[in-house]
């Protein structure tokens, strides 16, 4: 499993950087060189290109005509940007240094690319193909809400996903400690995405005037009072059972009171299991005005809402009440939450690919507060997962590495990752 680092350190010294616009690279370097993984080692592999540069890469792989639910597994090949000047090394030199690979994309996610095609590429040359048919997926855009890719592939091109049941991405089976226990936490659900755009408008006029309707008054208060506002605490089902599992490691029932502190006990990933207890809205652009003295006749601005599966219309009914009648609201991406049961054959293998590896494991399923490609694929019936195997030193703050400066992932957790992804298609 030596292979897992190289692939990693080489996909992340190729720059896939995507800030939601065409004006990147693009993936294309990128799909070309996975697909000659691949091919390397006989694996038959399309490239799909969705715009210009804009590329992914599908192959089918194994099935002995036995069973005939197939199993995806995908990852996306862009990252989001990086200033180089911020960071301890470049972010795109996949340099190894104290025990860690460098770059933007370590864990966001070319590192699960690199586990994947280092075990795919092992047991397709030892003839350990899994009886189960199963489809390899590496998509673009996901950074900018998959748009330009998984998207585009499960509207365009379903057939390449014909009989595919369950899915496994991104962003599950990485460890934390809580109370001296590592645990790992297998994404089970999702938030929605509401990118949203507000826009006020009022009466243009002279900056020395009294001017009731102004539009820069109007979304500024609007902001306010979205960002001041504080969602209620929601128990979905996942987070339940993550809760449950580490109020019995402190001694208490999970209650929706205790819940906040429970999660306190996550050290550095509470700020990513804080935010999937309540819906969020979080403003993060504003835009009026070209002149000093002159009051402009339009306001905008940009708030981030994140949806817990089941709470949406509580979502959209408060925003409502909080943007008032004089603000419109135009959505960038409207993505559906979603929450898929944490029980199965598939749960059962992952669990038991953690435990082998790492015998004194506890494992539980989470809510992720971000978005993945999980949302288009599941809206071709799948049962998603995400299971990105990680063991993590305890004292690593994993979350703010996501997006974060210095990303970096050590060289044994990949390592480790690989191995457990090796067993784990043993059991699908």
């Amino acid at each position: 499993m030596d292979e897992v680092v190289d692939i990693c350190r080489d996909l992340i010294r190729i720059d896939t950087t995507n800030d939601g616009s065409d004006s990147g690279p693009g993936e294309r370097k990128a799909a070309e060189h996975v697909a000659a993984l691949l091919e390397e080692v006989g694996i038959e592999a399309r490239i799909i290109e969705t715009a210009p540069g804009r590329t992914n890469v599908v192959a089918r792989w194994g099935g002995d005509g036995t069973r005939h639910d197939a199993l995806l597994l995908h990852g996306h090949l862009d990252v989001v940007p990086a200033a180089a000047e911020d960071w301890t090394v470049h972010p795109l030199s996949g340099e190894v240094q104290g025990g860690y690979v460098w770059g933007r994309g370590a864990v966001d996610m070319k590192d699960f690319d690199a586990m994947l095609l280092s075990v795919v590429r092992e047991r397709q040359r030892s003839g350990r193909v899994p009886s189960r048919p199963t489809v390899l997926c590496f998509t673009a855009d996901e950074e900018a809400g998959g748009h330009l890719g998984a998207e585009l592939l499960v509207r365009d091109h379903r057939d390449l996903f014909e009989g595919c049941t369950e899915a496994v991405g991104e962003v599950g089976g990485w460890s934390t400690t809580v109370r001296g226990r590592r645990l790992y936490l297998i994404e089970a659900a999702e938030k929605g995405m509401a990118w949203m755009r507000l826009t006020a408008r009022g009466r243009a006029g002279h900056g020395s005037m009294i001017n009731p309707d102004n539009a820069v008054t109007q979304i500024a208060a609007a902001v306010a009072r979205i960002g001041a506002y504080e969602w209620p605490v929601r128990l979905t089902p996942t987070m339940r059972t993550l809760l449950g599992t580490v109020g019995a490691l402190v001694g208490t029932d999970v209650t929706p009171e205790n819940a906040r502190a429970l999660v306190e006990e996550f050290g550095g990933a509470t700020r990513m299991l804080g935010a999937v207890l309540s819906n969020t809205t979080n403003p993060t652009m504003l835009s009026a005005g070209y002149k000093v003295n002159v009051i402009p006749t339009e306001a905008t601005a940009h708030i981030d809402g994140r949806t817990l599966p089941g709470y949406e219309d509580e979502f959209f009914a408060t925003l409502a009440e909080l943007c008032g009648e004089d603000i419109s609201v135009d959505y960038v991406s409207n993505q559906a939450p979603w929450e898929t049961p944490y029980d199965g054959a598939l749960v059962d293998a992952m669990t038991r690919s953690l435990v082998a590896e790492d015998p004194d494991a506890l494992v539980a399923p989470y809510l992720m507060s971000g978005g993945t490609d999980a949302k288009h694929f599941r809206s071709l019936g799948m049962r998603t997962y995400g299971f990105t195997p990680l063991r993590l030193p305890e004292d690593l703050d994993f979350t703010a590495l996501f997006h974060g400066v210095d990303e970096r992932v050590p060289v044994d957790a990949l390592q480790f990752g690989a191995r457990v992804m090796d067993r784990f298609l043993d059991q699908v």
